[in-house]
């Protein structure tokens, strides 16, 4: 796994908030649902709505364009969406937040 800082302690979303950012060449949705952070990917699957327009209840993620929800615990989709959605790990450290990703084989061989 490799960490990478991704926000200083002070840029963090306030409570039911969500912001997007950028890294490891990715885009993000960083969430504070209830003094918890999450990680999630920015895209929602099923119409490619922007997560960062949605909302966040009873734990879950909603998409703004259909209403599609998606557990911020494990990524599932509500039962019979049949799809999911990339969260992150993360760790709110002494300097701010930090994201792990998975290295992939090719970093593995290759270094």
């Amino acid at each position: 796994m490799q960490w990478i800082k991704v926000l200083n302690s002070f840029d963090l979303p306030k409570e039911n908030d969500i912001k997007t950012i950028s890294a490891n060449g990715k885009q993000l949705c960083v969430i504070n649902d209830a003094s918890k952070i999450y990680v999630t990917q920015s895209i929602c699957p099923h119409a490619g709505g922007h997560f960062s327009g949605g909302w966040c209840k009873n734990g879950h993620l909603i998409c703004p364009i259909h209403r599609y929800a998606y557990s911020l615990e494990n990524g599932r989709g509500a039962e019979g969406q049949g799809d999911y959605i990339n969260i992150y790990p993360t760790e709110i450290r002494k300097d701010g937040l930090y994201v792990g990703f998975q290295k992939s084989w090719l970093s593995k061989i290759f270094g």
